[in-house]
């Protein structure tokens, strides 16, 4: 099977995996957000900041070095699946004994016992990293789509059922963890590969070089993009941080769903043409401008539509992450563009690039939100937004010094989603305008969405007649389970 195609079954395979996964994640959510309250969100995610910091050492960029790595021997396996493990049972131990101090941090006592329930989640995901990186060096997507629907349908069945039942907090630890087991059982019944009893540390230092700045960069991007929530459960809350973790949950999921479906195939497939410069340059302007397309329309309707959406899908009681919701999707946009920079950074083998740039971002970022804080959520989703932003640049240089893009060339892939999606605002705007006191807010979101929808693919089928051909094989082939090659 040629690389194209493994790319492309891979990416199908990819969208099936975030598209279902993501759907049923967020019908999953938006029930558990009317079922709970504020401060039961907040109170997991402030569990959910320690224990994002603590995962940071779990992988210690092992997984990536083996799906980068061009030859892998078996040893290579071993090596990263003990180091793995023992590092799993660890930080499980930490954080049983870190939870009383943690608590204390905040001023939460609650957060001992989901700390301590939660600290599982190292050792079960431990077991099956190296497991998950095989299927993706191989583009199996397959399996691991199937694998993400199957945990979070059952568990979202396990926590919707304890919310009704009035567990309260205990729904989102016990969805969690029935995720985490089921992920285990699923992937270790469809991998034929099996580690064995050696441990061999010359294949670890050849891993732990490439991985040792994935190890720096998920150290320093957990300040990047955990700085708000930080900052927010330590001087404003749990409740606070319940009603800002809604807006960029919101954020997060429309992401996973739009964008990083194509970058979960953009590493092995940038890796395997390394060699080969204008393959590689062509790929990386057809990637960006392809999740470009998706991306700024989205981002931007969920900008126009958000006070009814947090009213239509969360209820009335949610309306303060509105504000927060609509600044967080400003960096949707940014994260459409930049999206693959990490991955040419990795592919190009400059890992040292990433942990340099995410530097620089996190510093900005802590900074920003540290003065903004006092001001509260949308003064903190505001600062995360222009931080991000004002370091963009930067890594938009480096990436261009390293596969020699021309900057016309590059700023042309935006030409068509941007001017599509200003018209399709305009429109929408002048729709709410006449409507908005006489339309429900569900259906007022809906019928817009809908012309919002149809304005944008018409501006595109004029402006860019190609791309629109490209883009409706491409769905075609989709639906069909074809092999497209017009992208």
């Amino acid at each position: 099977m040629s690389l194209k195609h493994k790319a492309f079954t891979g990416l199908i395979w990819s969208i099936i995996q975030n598209s279902g996964t993501q759907i049923f994640s967020l019908i999953i959510f938006l029930l558990l957000a009317r079922l709970l309250t504020p401060e039961t969100f907040g109170l997991v995610a402030l569990a959910n900041v320690f224990l994002a910091f603590m995962r940071i050492f779990l992988d210690q960029g092992f997984a990536k070095a083996l799906i980068q790595r061009e030859n892998l021997e078996p040893e290579h396996l071993d090596a990263a699946f003990w180091s793995q493990v023992g590092c799993g049972i660890l930080l499980t131990i930490i954080t049983f004994f870190a939870a009383d101090s943690v608590a204390e941090v905040f001023d939460q006592p609650k957060l001992i016992l989901i700390l301590q329930s939660l600290s599982l989640i190292f050792i079960i995901n431990s077991l099956s990293r190296v497991h998950d990186a095989l299927l993706c060096r191989d583009f199996v997507f397959r399996v691991i789509a199937m694998r993400s629907l199957l945990a979070t349908i059952i568990s979202g069945i396990v926590g919707i059922t304890m919310a009704f039942a009035g567990y309260g907090v205990w729904s989102l630890v016990a969805l969690n963890l029935t995720a985490e087991l089921v992920s285990l059982i699923v992937i270790w019944g469809t991998v034929d590969w099996r580690p064995k009893l050696r441990f061999s540390f010359k294949h670890f230092q050849d891993l732990y070089s490439f991985g040792i700045y994935l190890l720096a960069f998920k150290f320093i991007k957990f300040f990047d993009k955990r700085a708000d929530n930080l900052l927010i459960g330590y001087f404003l809350g749990e409740v606070a941080l319940g009603y800002y973790a809604i807006a960029y949950r919101i954020l997060e999921v429309m992401t996973q769903l739009l964008v990083k479906t194509v970058d979960k195939v953009a590493l092995p497939t940038f890796s395997r043409l390394q060699t080969e410069p204008e393959r590689f340059r062509q790929l990386f302007y057809q990637t960006t401008q392809f999740t470009s397309l998706i991306a700024f329309p989205t981002f931007l309707g969920v900008i126009v539509f958000a006070p009814e959406l947090i009213v239509t899908l969360f209820g009335k009681q949610w309306i303060p992450a509105t504000g927060a919701m609509q600044i967080l999707a400003v960096e949707g946009i940014l994260l459409a563009v930049s999206l693959f920079h990490k991955s040419v950074f990795m592919s190009m083998g400059k890992p040292s690039w990433t942990v340099k740039i995410s530097l620089l971002n996190a510093t900005v970022n802590l900074v920003a939100c540290l003065i903004a804080v006092r001001w509260g959520i949308i003064a903190v989703a505001l600062a995360y937004v222009i931080s991000s932003y004002l370091v963009f640049p930067v890594s938009q240089w480096a990436v261009n010094k390293l596969i020699k893009i021309p900057g016309k060339i590059y700023l042309r892939q935006f030409v068509v989603p941007l001017i599509s999606s200003a018209i399709m605002v305009g429109v929408i705007l002048l729709f709410k305008y006449f409507l908005s006191e006489t339309l429900d807010p569900r259906l007022l979101t809906i019928v817009g969405t809908s012309i919002g929808a149809l304005v944008y693919a018409l501006c595109v089928r004029i402006l860019a007649p190609k791309i629109f051909e490209q883009l409706w094989g491409f769905a075609t082939a989709i639906i069909s389970g074809k092999k497209q090659t017009a992208w």
